[in-house]
Protein backbone atom coordinates (compact mmCIF):
# COMPACT_ATOMS: atom_id res chain seq x y z
CA UNK A 1 0.00 0.00 0.00
CA UNK A 2 1.31 3.47 -0.69
CA UNK A 3 2.03 6.74 1.12
CA UNK A 4 -1.13 8.14 -0.90
CA UNK A 5 -3.60 5.18 -0.60
CA UNK A 6 -3.18 4.80 3.22
CA UNK A 7 -4.67 8.93 3.34
CA UNK A 8 -7.21 7.49 1.55
CA UNK A 9 -8.23 4.07 2.81
CA UNK A 10 -7.08 3.54 6.43
CA UNK A 11 -10.52 3.22 8.57
CA UNK A 12 -10.25 4.45 12.10
CA UNK A 13 -9.79 1.77 14.92
CA UNK A 14 -11.69 0.98 18.26
CA UNK A 15 -10.08 1.99 21.15
CA UNK A 16 -6.72 0.29 22.55
CA UNK A 17 -7.50 -2.03 25.52
CA UNK A 18 -4.51 -2.75 28.16
CA UNK A 19 -5.29 -5.31 30.88
CA UNK A 20 -2.63 -5.07 33.78
CA UNK A 21 -3.48 -7.62 36.39
CA UNK A 22 -6.86 -7.62 37.26
CA UNK A 23 -7.23 -3.97 36.06
CA UNK A 24 -8.46 -3.49 32.24
CA UNK A 25 -7.99 0.06 30.78
CA UNK A 26 -8.96 1.45 27.34
CA UNK A 27 -6.85 4.43 25.90
CA UNK A 28 -8.16 5.89 22.35
CA UNK A 29 -6.53 5.42 19.06
CA UNK A 30 -5.63 8.68 17.14
CA UNK A 31 -5.15 8.38 13.15
CA UNK A 32 -2.82 11.15 11.93
CA UNK A 33 -3.42 12.03 7.79
CA UNK A 34 -0.95 8.94 6.65
CA UNK A 35 1.35 6.47 8.85
CA UNK A 36 0.90 4.72 11.94
CA UNK A 37 -2.51 5.19 14.00
CA UNK A 38 -0.87 6.66 17.68
CA UNK A 39 -2.20 4.74 21.33
CA UNK A 40 -3.36 7.90 23.58
CA UNK A 41 -1.37 7.23 26.75
CA UNK A 42 -1.75 10.56 28.42
CA UNK A 43 -3.83 9.25 30.87
CA UNK A 44 -2.28 5.95 31.19
CA UNK A 45 -0.61 6.86 35.06
CA UNK A 46 -3.90 7.96 35.95
CA UNK A 47 -5.35 4.99 35.07
CA UNK A 48 -3.38 1.96 36.12
CA UNK A 49 -0.29 4.29 38.18
CA UNK A 50 2.03 2.68 35.61
CA UNK A 51 4.56 4.32 33.10
CA UNK A 52 5.65 3.12 29.82
CA UNK A 53 9.20 2.54 29.23
CA UNK A 54 10.96 3.31 26.10
CA UNK A 55 14.08 4.36 25.66
CA UNK A 56 15.11 7.06 22.85
CA UNK A 57 11.19 7.64 23.12
CA UNK A 58 11.67 5.46 19.61
CA UNK A 59 7.73 4.19 19.71
CA UNK A 60 6.85 7.53 21.79
CA UNK A 61 4.88 10.66 19.78
CA UNK A 62 5.49 13.46 22.06
CA UNK A 63 3.30 15.56 19.79
CA UNK A 64 0.63 16.13 16.87
CA UNK A 65 2.63 18.27 13.65
CA UNK A 66 1.66 19.56 10.55
CA UNK A 67 5.18 20.21 9.55
CA UNK A 68 7.27 17.02 8.14
CA UNK A 69 6.32 13.38 7.29
CA UNK A 70 8.62 10.39 7.47
CA UNK A 71 8.11 6.93 5.68
CA UNK A 72 11.37 5.44 6.52
CA UNK A 73 10.13 2.31 5.02
CA UNK A 74 9.18 3.84 1.71
CA UNK A 75 12.01 6.08 1.74
CA UNK A 76 10.25 8.79 1.78
CA UNK A 77 10.30 12.40 3.25
CA UNK A 78 7.30 15.37 3.01
CA UNK A 79 7.36 18.94 3.74
CA UNK A 80 3.84 20.21 4.14
CA UNK A 81 2.93 16.89 1.98
CA UNK A 82 5.60 18.12 -0.81
CA UNK A 83 8.16 15.05 -1.51
CA UNK A 84 11.57 16.79 -0.91
CA UNK A 85 12.98 15.89 -4.30
CA UNK A 86 10.49 18.13 -5.88
CA UNK A 87 11.04 20.83 -3.64
CA UNK A 88 14.95 20.53 -3.62
CA UNK A 89 14.79 20.30 -7.71
CA UNK A 90 11.64 23.33 -8.22
CA UNK A 91 11.82 25.43 -5.31
CA UNK A 92 14.64 27.24 -3.17
CA UNK A 93 15.16 27.93 -0.10
CA UNK A 94 13.43 30.42 1.42
CA UNK A 95 10.18 29.54 -0.26
CA UNK A 96 10.82 26.05 1.78
CA UNK A 97 10.98 28.10 4.61
CA UNK A 98 7.90 30.26 3.95
CA UNK A 99 6.44 26.62 3.35
CA UNK A 100 7.10 25.20 6.58
CA UNK A 101 6.28 28.28 8.68
CA UNK A 102 2.97 28.87 7.05
CA UNK A 103 1.77 25.64 5.70
CA UNK A 104 1.70 26.60 1.75
CA UNK A 105 4.00 27.77 -0.95
CA UNK A 106 4.39 31.42 -0.89
CA UNK A 107 2.73 33.32 -4.11
CA UNK A 108 4.66 35.68 -5.89
CA UNK A 109 3.87 38.80 -4.11
CA UNK A 110 4.39 36.74 -0.91
CA UNK A 111 7.60 35.82 -2.00
CA UNK A 112 8.75 39.03 -2.65
CA UNK A 113 7.10 40.32 0.51
CA UNK A 114 9.09 37.17 2.73
CA UNK A 115 12.56 38.03 0.79
CA UNK A 116 12.39 41.56 1.96
CA UNK A 117 11.94 40.84 5.75
CA UNK A 118 14.91 38.05 5.64
CA UNK A 119 16.96 40.46 4.02
CA UNK A 120 16.25 43.65 6.43
CA UNK A 121 17.00 41.31 9.11
CA UNK A 122 20.53 39.61 7.63
CA UNK A 123 22.48 42.17 10.15
CA UNK A 124 23.84 41.43 13.71
CA UNK A 125 24.08 44.26 16.18
CA UNK A 126 27.94 45.41 15.66
CA UNK A 127 28.18 44.88 19.70
CA UNK A 128 28.11 41.26 18.80
CA UNK A 129 31.05 41.34 16.95
CA UNK A 130 32.93 41.43 20.21
CA UNK A 131 31.37 38.26 21.27
CA UNK A 132 33.98 36.36 19.02
CA UNK A 133 37.14 37.87 20.02
CA UNK A 134 36.43 36.70 23.71
CA UNK A 135 36.46 33.09 21.98
CA UNK A 136 39.81 31.72 21.44
CA UNK A 137 41.14 31.37 18.09
CA UNK A 138 41.43 28.21 17.56
CA UNK A 139 37.61 27.34 18.97
CA UNK A 140 35.44 24.60 17.53
CA UNK A 141 32.62 26.75 15.27
CA UNK A 142 29.85 24.91 16.63
CA UNK A 143 31.03 26.47 20.46
CA UNK A 144 30.98 29.61 18.43
CA UNK A 145 27.55 28.82 17.60
CA UNK A 146 25.98 27.59 20.71
CA UNK A 147 27.74 30.85 22.49
CA UNK A 148 26.41 33.80 20.13
CA UNK A 149 22.61 32.68 19.11
CA UNK A 150 22.06 31.85 22.62
CA UNK A 151 23.32 35.71 23.35
CA UNK A 152 21.18 36.60 20.90
CA UNK A 153 18.32 37.22 23.54
CA UNK A 154 20.47 39.64 25.06
CA UNK A 155 20.00 42.21 22.20
CA UNK A 156 16.62 41.39 21.10
CA UNK A 157 14.22 42.23 23.38
CA UNK A 158 11.17 42.75 21.49
CA UNK A 159 10.98 39.17 20.12
CA UNK A 160 11.14 37.09 23.13
CA UNK A 161 7.62 37.42 24.57
CA UNK A 162 6.52 34.48 23.33
CA UNK A 163 2.80 35.20 24.25
CA UNK A 164 2.90 37.47 21.58
CA UNK A 165 2.31 35.77 18.07
CA UNK A 166 3.57 39.42 15.97
CA UNK A 167 7.09 39.08 18.51
CA UNK A 168 7.21 35.24 17.41
CA UNK A 169 7.17 35.64 14.01
CA UNK A 170 10.05 38.35 14.31
CA UNK A 171 12.05 36.00 16.06
CA UNK A 172 11.34 33.53 13.61
CA UNK A 173 12.35 35.83 10.61
CA UNK A 174 15.47 37.29 13.02
CA UNK A 175 17.11 33.48 13.24
CA UNK A 176 16.38 32.63 9.60
CA UNK A 177 18.00 35.59 8.65
CA UNK A 178 21.14 35.85 11.11
CA UNK A 179 22.12 32.84 11.57
CA UNK A 180 24.01 32.60 8.15
CA UNK A 181 25.86 35.95 9.01
CA UNK A 182 26.58 34.85 12.80
CA UNK A 183 27.77 31.41 11.04
CA UNK A 184 30.04 33.31 8.66
CA UNK A 185 31.18 34.91 11.36
CA UNK A 186 32.51 32.11 13.39
CA UNK A 187 33.82 30.95 9.99
CA UNK A 188 35.52 33.74 9.55
CA UNK A 189 37.05 34.42 13.20
CA UNK A 190 38.29 30.45 12.94
CA UNK A 191 40.89 31.06 10.17
CA UNK A 192 41.79 34.69 10.89
CA UNK A 193 40.01 37.20 7.85
CA UNK A 194 37.90 40.37 9.15
CA UNK A 195 34.30 39.93 9.00
CA UNK A 196 32.16 39.60 5.42
CA UNK A 197 28.51 41.96 6.08
CA UNK A 198 26.07 40.46 4.20
CA UNK A 199 24.35 42.24 0.99
CA UNK A 200 20.60 42.36 0.40
CA UNK A 201 21.20 42.17 -3.24
CA UNK A 202 22.32 38.43 -3.12
CA UNK A 203 19.78 35.56 -2.68
CA UNK A 204 20.07 33.68 0.32
CA UNK A 205 23.14 30.64 -0.52
CA UNK A 206 25.12 33.97 -3.00
CA UNK A 207 24.98 35.85 0.58
CA UNK A 208 26.01 33.04 2.83
CA UNK A 209 29.13 32.14 0.07
CA UNK A 210 30.03 35.63 -0.09
CA UNK A 211 30.22 36.27 3.55
CA UNK A 212 32.20 33.13 3.96
CA UNK A 213 34.85 33.52 1.14
CA UNK A 214 35.29 36.81 0.15
CA UNK A 215 37.93 39.09 1.38
CA UNK A 216 38.36 43.55 0.84
CA UNK A 217 41.03 43.54 -0.88
CA UNK A 218 39.49 42.26 -3.79
CA UNK A 219 35.94 41.57 -5.17
CA UNK A 220 34.34 37.74 -5.29
CA UNK A 221 31.74 36.35 -7.80
CA UNK A 222 29.47 33.56 -6.38
CA UNK A 223 29.94 30.90 -8.70
CA UNK A 224 25.93 29.87 -9.51
CA UNK A 225 26.97 26.14 -9.64
CA UNK A 226 27.72 26.24 -6.14
CA UNK A 227 25.27 28.66 -4.85
CA UNK A 228 22.46 26.11 -6.35
CA UNK A 229 24.13 23.62 -5.08
CA UNK A 230 24.18 25.00 -1.68
CA UNK A 231 20.54 26.55 -1.54
CA UNK A 232 19.88 22.57 -2.42
CA UNK A 233 21.56 21.28 0.46
CA UNK A 234 19.66 23.65 2.66
CA UNK A 235 16.11 22.71 1.74
CA UNK A 236 17.53 19.05 2.17
CA UNK A 237 18.47 19.90 5.77
CA UNK A 238 15.72 22.70 6.49
CA UNK A 239 13.77 20.16 8.78
CA UNK A 240 13.24 15.87 9.59
CA UNK A 241 10.86 15.74 11.76
CA UNK A 242 11.04 15.42 15.87
CA UNK A 243 14.74 14.12 15.54
CA UNK A 244 16.81 14.52 18.54
CA UNK A 245 17.91 18.43 18.19
CA UNK A 246 14.42 19.35 16.78
CA UNK A 247 13.26 17.35 20.15
CA UNK A 248 15.59 19.21 22.27
CA UNK A 249 14.09 22.72 20.91
CA UNK A 250 10.20 21.61 21.50
CA UNK A 251 11.30 20.35 24.77
CA UNK A 252 13.23 23.84 25.55
CA UNK A 253 10.81 25.83 24.39
CA UNK A 254 8.07 24.01 26.64
CA UNK A 255 9.29 25.50 29.49
CA UNK A 256 9.01 29.09 28.29
CA UNK A 257 12.08 29.50 27.42
CA UNK A 258 12.78 32.51 24.95
CA UNK A 259 13.11 31.43 20.87
CA UNK A 260 16.73 31.97 20.98
CA UNK A 261 17.49 30.28 23.98
CA UNK A 262 15.56 27.62 22.66
CA UNK A 263 17.49 27.29 18.95
CA UNK A 264 20.79 27.41 21.35
CA UNK A 265 19.89 24.17 22.77
CA UNK A 266 19.07 22.96 19.37
CA UNK A 267 22.63 23.52 18.00
CA UNK A 268 24.20 22.23 21.26
CA UNK A 269 22.47 19.03 20.32
CA UNK A 270 22.91 18.97 16.73
CA UNK A 271 27.17 18.99 17.54
CA UNK A 272 26.84 15.54 18.57
CA UNK A 273 28.74 13.24 16.52
CA UNK A 274 25.28 10.73 16.46
CA UNK A 275 23.30 13.38 15.05
CA UNK A 276 24.66 16.55 12.95
CA UNK A 277 28.62 14.82 12.72
CA UNK A 278 27.78 12.54 10.17
CA UNK A 279 28.48 13.74 6.95
CA UNK A 280 32.25 14.66 8.98
CA UNK A 281 32.78 10.94 9.92
CA UNK A 282 31.44 9.75 6.34
CA UNK A 283 34.03 12.13 4.74
CA UNK A 284 36.80 10.90 7.59
CA UNK A 285 36.03 7.89 6.41
CA UNK A 286 36.54 7.94 2.66
CA UNK A 287 39.80 9.78 3.35
CA UNK A 288 41.15 6.99 5.44
CA UNK A 289 39.87 4.13 2.75
CA UNK A 290 41.74 6.38 0.42
CA UNK A 291 41.81 4.54 -2.79
CA UNK A 292 39.33 1.80 -4.52
CA UNK A 293 41.89 -1.32 -4.88
CA UNK A 294 40.93 -0.70 -0.37
CA UNK A 295 37.55 -1.20 -0.30
CA UNK A 296 37.43 -4.63 0.18
CA UNK A 297 39.56 -4.69 3.21
CA UNK A 298 37.05 -2.24 4.84
CA UNK A 299 33.80 -3.94 3.69
CA UNK A 300 35.39 -6.94 5.25
CA UNK A 301 35.84 -5.12 8.52
CA UNK A 302 32.67 -4.06 8.40
CA UNK A 303 31.05 -7.31 8.20
CA UNK A 304 33.27 -8.20 11.16
CA UNK A 305 31.58 -7.18 14.80
CA UNK A 306 34.74 -7.79 16.91
CA UNK A 307 36.95 -5.36 14.35
CA UNK A 308 34.76 -2.28 15.93
CA UNK A 309 34.49 -0.49 12.37
CA UNK A 310 31.41 0.61 10.76
CA UNK A 311 30.77 2.33 7.56
CA UNK A 312 29.65 5.99 7.84
CA UNK A 313 27.03 7.41 5.89
CA UNK A 314 24.80 4.15 5.64
CA UNK A 315 22.27 2.98 7.01
CA UNK A 316 19.44 5.57 8.87
CA UNK A 317 17.82 5.67 12.32
CA UNK A 318 14.64 6.48 10.34
CA UNK A 319 15.14 5.14 6.76
CA UNK A 320 15.08 1.72 6.14
CA UNK A 321 14.91 2.00 2.49
CA UNK A 322 17.37 4.58 0.38
CA UNK A 323 17.70 7.82 2.02
CA UNK A 324 15.76 10.37 -0.77
CA UNK A 325 17.83 12.93 0.28
CA UNK A 326 20.70 10.82 -0.89
CA UNK A 327 19.54 10.80 -4.22
CA UNK A 328 19.61 14.37 -4.90
CA UNK A 329 23.05 14.99 -2.84
CA UNK A 330 24.39 12.51 -4.94
CA UNK A 331 23.15 14.35 -8.53
CA UNK A 332 24.16 18.02 -6.28
CA UNK A 333 27.76 16.47 -5.74
CA UNK A 334 28.18 15.64 -9.48
CA UNK A 335 27.18 19.27 -10.71
CA UNK A 336 29.98 20.81 -8.07
CA UNK A 337 32.61 18.47 -8.65
CA UNK A 338 32.14 19.03 -12.44
CA UNK A 339 32.02 22.99 -12.11
CA UNK A 340 35.14 22.89 -9.89
CA UNK A 341 36.63 20.24 -12.85
CA UNK A 342 37.20 17.91 -9.83
CA UNK A 343 35.33 15.02 -11.28
CA UNK A 344 38.13 12.72 -10.67
CA UNK A 345 38.11 13.37 -6.88
CA UNK A 346 39.66 10.34 -5.51
CA UNK A 347 37.27 10.40 -2.84
CA UNK A 348 34.48 9.96 -4.87
CA UNK A 349 35.59 7.54 -6.86
CA UNK A 350 35.48 5.68 -3.48
CA UNK A 351 32.58 7.13 -2.56
CA UNK A 352 31.00 5.32 -6.37
CA UNK A 353 32.45 2.29 -5.74
CA UNK A 354 31.63 1.98 -2.46
CA UNK A 355 28.08 2.51 -2.87
CA UNK A 356 28.18 0.23 -5.77
CA UNK A 357 29.04 -2.86 -3.31
CA UNK A 358 27.06 -1.52 -0.84
CA UNK A 359 24.11 -1.74 -2.63
CA UNK A 360 24.95 -5.09 -4.47
CA UNK A 361 26.41 -6.96 -1.52
CA UNK A 362 24.04 -9.43 0.49
CA UNK A 363 24.68 -8.61 3.61
CA UNK A 364 24.05 -4.59 3.29
CA UNK A 365 20.92 -5.48 1.10
CA UNK A 366 19.51 -7.62 3.70
CA UNK A 367 20.57 -5.08 6.86
CA UNK A 368 19.44 -2.12 4.54
CA UNK A 369 22.53 0.03 4.73
CA UNK A 370 21.66 2.36 1.89
CA UNK A 371 23.65 5.35 1.27
CA UNK A 372 22.49 8.09 3.59
CA UNK A 373 22.58 12.30 2.49
CA UNK A 374 25.96 11.94 4.97
CA UNK A 375 27.30 10.00 2.20
CA UNK A 376 27.65 12.64 -0.30
CA UNK A 377 27.60 15.90 1.63
CA UNK A 378 30.39 15.88 3.25
CA UNK A 379 32.61 15.51 -0.08
CA UNK A 380 30.36 18.02 -1.54
CA UNK A 381 30.95 20.58 0.84
CA UNK A 382 34.62 19.98 0.90
CA UNK A 383 34.93 20.93 -2.69
CA UNK A 384 33.21 24.05 -2.02
CA UNK A 385 35.80 24.99 0.32
CA UNK A 386 34.30 24.19 3.67
CA UNK A 387 36.62 22.39 6.33
CA UNK A 388 35.05 19.83 8.33
CA UNK A 389 34.69 21.95 11.43
CA UNK A 390 32.33 24.27 9.37
CA UNK A 391 29.93 20.96 8.08
CA UNK A 392 27.69 21.12 11.51
CA UNK A 393 27.52 24.47 10.95
CA UNK A 394 26.02 24.37 7.84
CA UNK A 395 23.40 21.88 8.81
CA UNK A 396 22.62 24.52 11.87
CA UNK A 397 21.69 27.07 9.20
CA UNK A 398 19.71 24.70 7.17
CA UNK A 399 17.64 23.59 10.16
CA UNK A 400 17.23 26.62 11.92
CA UNK A 401 13.73 27.27 9.75
CA UNK A 402 12.78 23.53 10.57
CA UNK A 403 13.39 23.95 14.47
CA UNK A 404 11.73 27.40 14.54
CA UNK A 405 8.86 26.53 12.72
CA UNK A 406 8.17 23.32 14.96
CA UNK A 407 8.83 25.85 17.94
CA UNK A 408 6.02 27.94 16.59
CA UNK A 409 3.75 25.04 15.68
CA UNK A 410 4.70 23.67 19.51
CA UNK A 411 3.66 27.28 21.14
CA UNK A 412 0.48 27.85 19.52
CA UNK A 413 -0.93 23.82 20.32
CA UNK A 414 -3.06 24.00 23.43
CA UNK A 415 -2.38 20.34 23.93
CA UNK A 416 1.11 21.12 25.01
CA UNK A 417 2.11 21.28 28.58
CA UNK A 418 6.01 21.02 29.84
CA UNK A 419 8.15 18.24 28.69
CA UNK A 420 8.54 15.84 31.69
CA UNK A 421 9.41 11.84 30.96
CA UNK A 422 9.25 9.75 33.77
CA UNK A 423 11.69 7.17 34.28
CA UNK A 424 11.75 3.58 35.94
CA UNK A 425 13.99 3.89 39.09
CA UNK A 426 16.41 1.15 39.51
CA UNK A 427 18.76 2.39 42.62
CA UNK A 428 18.57 2.01 45.77
CA UNK A 429 15.46 1.97 48.03
CA UNK A 430 14.74 4.25 51.20
CA UNK A 431 17.65 3.94 53.26
CA UNK A 432 18.83 6.13 57.26
CA UNK A 433 21.94 8.03 56.83
CA UNK A 434 24.56 6.21 59.13
CA UNK A 435 24.56 7.83 62.86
Amino acid sequence: MTVQEKSVTAAPRGPAELKFGEQSSQFPVRSGTIGPDVMDISKLYKDTGCFTYDPGFTSTANCASRITYIDGDEGVLLYRGYPIDQLAENSDFLATCYLLLHGELPTNEQFVAFRKTIVNHTMVHEQMTRFYTGFRRDAHPMAVMVGVVGALSAFYHDSTDISDPGQRMIAVHRMIAKMPTIAAMAYKYSIGQPFIYPRNDLDYASNFLQMCFAVPCEPYIVNPVLARALDRIFILHADHEQNASTSTVRLAGSSGANPFACVAAGIACLWGPAHGGANEAALNMLEEIGSVDRIPEFIAKAKDKSSGFRLMGFGHRVYKNYDPRAKVMQKTCHEVLDALGLHNDPLLKVAIELEKIALQDPYFVEKKLYPNIDFYSGITLRAMGFPTSMFTVLFAVARTIGWTAQWKEMIEDPEQRIGRPRQLYIGPARRDFPK
